[in-house]
């Protein structure tokens, strides 16, 4: 079996837990449904992943790569440090509502310790990052004075929270990108160099 070959079938295990684990939470999926739903022996995915929190956790990274991605993507292709906030901004509840079971999958806040995971760890850093760059961006167009990491985690839990309300139905549909909006708009002026 070539390199190519093993990573292959990694990726397709990880399609099929990230559906079953989204569809029925990663406690009530076990490691025999997944190979029955790949067409496998029992056995075979421990070939590839020590047990399912690690699959959890590979499910996990590749979902924080996406959405980092997604988040570098809209701020690559703005241009000015405002339009490059806003991109990010729409990029973000766009991720969530596009995969919104990945997107709970996620944050859930029954997960494997993520310091066993390396590369998980590291899929958090580069969203975490994403999160912290856009305004780094305007605190140096002097449209935003402060500490960009506290700024940027503000963002975050503010994004998060109103995407995680519209999803439980505590918020009406479309809410998350009318109030993320204001909150942009409303923080930003607060924290307006010299404001």
């Amino acid at each position: 079996m070539t390199e190519s070959d093993v990573a292959d079938f990694r990726d397709r295990l990880c399609g099929v837990a990230e559906r079953l684990f989204a569809e029925r939470g990663p406690d009530a999926v076990t490691m025999r449904q997944l190979a029955s739903e790949l067409g496998v022996s029992p056995m075979t995915p421990y070939r590839y992943f020590q047990d399912k929190d690690d699959i959890l956790a590979a499910v996990r990274t590749n979902a924080f790569n996406r959405f980092a991605e997604a988040l570098e993507t809209a701020r690559d292709g703005a241009k000015g440090a405002r339009a490059k906030g806003a991109a990010v901004g729409e990029a973000y509840v766009n991720f969530a509502f596009a995969n919104p079971h990945t997107y709970k999958l996620m944050f859930d806040l029954n997960q494997p310790l993520e310091g066993d995971y390396p590369e998980l760890v590291e899929a958090g850093r580069r969203a975490h990052a994403n999160m912290t760059a856009w305004v780094e961006d305007l605190i140096a167009a002097g449209e935003m004075a402060g500490d960009a990491e506290e700024i940027g985690a503000m963002f975050w839990a503010a994004t998060h929270g109103v995407i995680v309300l519209e999803m439980a139905g505590k918020l009406p549909a479309g809410a998350s990108r009318r109030l993320h909006d204001r909150l942009g708009a409303t923080l930003a002026r607060g924290l307006r160099a010299g404001g």
